[in-house]
């Protein structure tokens, strides 16, 4: 009686189109996206005038602006737990609201210590928000259409990248740097607080919509947390190569991030203000390349690709294809030439990125899916961390010389590639 009741009931719903809310918090979280990553670039931005103001050598700021990465990278691991525990609505406001915090403090640093510290303090606080907006996705979209708005979600750090140089610089020289900090401090706090009034988590019929067969067959996707836990994750072989793999992607990424203005300016000629508005260029065609992959791995499911192939296949083509466009750029001359290889290069490097994540809730239990992103995320930027200094070891022993920054980043790619393509699997 209970059992024929209940299929009465659930039939019904699922048949039902799942809410137009979800895409309101896509787009949302690709708001807070843009916001997350101009507090990371503030830093970028202001550097030369902090440098000036506070007596700072190279050595000083080398050191500060690689401060954020190596926290950020390991407090994706208890972000990830965190969110699977308490929910992606909380724990975003919580994130976002700190990290805003430390930025509009940051406008009142004055020393190197205080710096440092609170480039620290930021890193810690940003972790939980791209483990926050996987778990919103996998709690609001089923698997074969949850590419799509991961990838968008992911665009939001694209398009930070790219306005931050003139916004940023704008910001900064009308109302000096310590103004331009507590602006875009409260921005978070203005996303925090919207995100608290407008997320829900979806009902149960809306789970029956969205999930279907798999809501019906195994119940509620809200995660159990008497189960949350590492053990299981760290016992299978995808965890690790999923975080070998990310780190191959991410170095090359973070390569761009960091040391692509001076390589326009020292290794191709150009003047501040025209590499200012070149470094622009890779990041705006990383933007379509985020896009064109969630796009490609939907496209791929629709066209009856298992879900796991349909994410390896982006992840997997577009690393090599960045490693093909970014090996020759250590050895051609001819400055047009360099300039397509790097943007086609970034452009080829973003394209796994979205899938990434949608591969980690694609593998995971739905009560482990945050957690399991959050250690393929810290694989990323432990690679993320180490690209600048080794960048920089390079170019001091070969005097300058940009070839084998670009060989290291090619090699890696494909290393990332080998990783997903022949040793992630759906274990499931």
């Amino acid at each position: 009686m209970t059992d024929t009741a209940s299929s009465a009931t659930a039939t019904p719903a699922a048949q039902e189109r799942p809410p137009r809310i979800r895409w309101v918090l896509v787009a949302f979280l690709l708001i807070g996206g843009i916001v997350n990553y101009l507090d990371r670039s503030t830093l970028s931005v202001a550097n030369t005038t902090i440098a000036e103001e506070f007596g700072l050598g190279p050595v000083e700021m080398g050191l500060l602006l690689s401060a954020f990465a190596w926290p950020y990278a390991i407090a994706n691991l208890p972000a990830g737990y965190l969110v699977d525990r308490f929910g992606p609505k909380w724990m975003f406001a919580a994130a976002s609201a700190a990290w805003s915090l430390v930025g509009m403090v940051t406008a009142a640093a004055q020393s190197f210590g205080a710096l440092y510290a609170l480039r620290v303090a930021l890193g810690v606080t940003e972790a939980p928000f791209f483990t926050a907006a996987l778990s919103v996705n996998q709690r609001w979209f089923g698997r074969s259409e949850r590419a799509l708005p991961v990838a968008l979600v992911n665009t939001g750090s694209q398009v930070a990248n790219a306005i931050a140089p003139p916004l940023l610089t704008f910001l900064m020289l009308t109302m000096s740097w310590r103004g331009m900090f507590l602006v875009v401090g409260a921005l978070g706090v203005v996303v925090a607080l919207v995100w608290l009034r407008i997320y829900r988590d979806p009902t149960l019929r809306e789970q029956a919509a969205i999930h279907a067969e798999e809501a019906l067959a195994a119940g509620p996707v809200v995660p159990d947390t008497a189960k949350v836990g590492w053990g299981t994750l760290l016992r299978r072989p995808n965890t690790w190569f999923m975080v070998l793999g990310a780190f191959g992607i991410f170095y090359t990424v973070w390569v761009y991030l960091t040391w692509l203005p001076s390589y326009l300016q020292t290794s191709l000629g150009f003047s501040l203000e025209e590499s200012g508005w070149l470094a622009a260029l890779p990041f705006l065609c990383g933007v379509v390349g985020v896009l064109f992959g969630g796009w490609l791995s939907g496209r791929l499911i629709g066209a009856g690709v298992s879900t796991v192939l349909a994410r390896k296949i982006p992840i997997v083509g577009g690393a090599v294809l960045a490693a093909a466009a970014v090996l020759p750029a250590a050895f051609v001359t001819h400055v047009p030439s360099v300039i397509a290889l790097l943007s086609l290069g970034y452009f080829a490097a973003q394209v796994p990125i979205g899938c990434l994540w949608t591969l980690a809730a694609d593998i995971a239990p739905a009560h482990q899916v945050a957690s399991l992103g959050a250690i393929q995320n810290f694989g990323g930027f432990v690679g993320a961390a180490v690209a600048p200094v080794v960048t920089g070891a390079i170019l001091a022993a070969t005097g300058g010389s940009y070839t084998w920054v670009f060989v290291v980043g090619g090699a890696l790619l494909l290393l990332g590639a080998l990783s997903y393509g022949a040793f992630v699997r759906d274990r499931s």
